[in-house]
């Protein structure tokens, strides 16, 4: 039987009114359907009741094997495989429902962070072998991203819960390509090969 693998994005949120994940989870699902992935995707609106609602239904109604979650990292140069969630909450920038974490932790008396639960650099090998900057980081932040990352480790680590768990920050990506551009952004295009990449070898784990 194919492995069965829920696809995740985020909607926008405070000073980033396009979200890149958006249109690249639309992509996966396409790249899916011609690989014969048994694929769910979902894109949550930018907000922690978004996800505590939401993700818990998702791995309920689908039992997924595996889950692959993207986020936007406007302010990064390249595509990063998360290593860890970690066990921190943004207690003062506002989700896209106006609301912040009433702590700065996620789960009182839990530990500082969480492995993922994924070939990590089997993911990075894949997505670099496209051609497009990729990276292992150890950093998933406070806001959206590592929370829904946490929450999903969480779950993986659960009797019957999804055997893996992956989160890929993507950086800011340019309308097209521009050769002569000093700084050179990623462009949507090659953000869906590192992701397809990502997402066969997920499969194939």
């Amino acid at each position: 039987m194919n492995a069965k693998i829920l696809v995740t994005g985020f909607g926008p949120f405070p000073r980033a009114p396009v979200n890149p994940t958006v249109a690249l989870v639309a992509r996966l699902a396409r790249t899916a359907r011609r690989h014969g992935i048994d694929c769910v995707t979902h894109v949550f609106d930018t907000s922690y009741a978004a996800v505590d609602r939401e993700l818990p239904a998702l791995i309920a109604a689908h039992r997924p094997d595996a889950i692959v979650m993207f986020g936007l990292a406007a302010g990064r140069k390249s595509v990063s495989v998360e290593a860890f969630a970690r066990n921190r909450a943004n207690s003062w920038f506002p989700d896209a429902a106006r609301a912040t974490p009433q702590r700065g932790v996620i789960a009182p008396g839990g530990p500082a962070r969480r492995r993922g639960r994924a070939p990590l650099m089997r993911l990075v090998a894949a997505a670099r072998a496209t051609r497009v900057r990729t990276g292992l980081s150890r950093d998933a932040g406070s806001y959206l991203c590592n929370y829904v990352y946490w929450r999903a480790l969480e779950a993986a680590a659960k009797p019957g819960g999804p055997r893996l768990a992956v989160f890929v920050h993507v950086p800011a990506v340019a309308a097209k390509f521009r050769p002569r551009a000093r700084r050179r952004k990623l462009t949507l295009d090659a953000l869906a090969r590192a992701g397809r990449a990502i997402l066969l070898a997920v499969s194939r784990h």
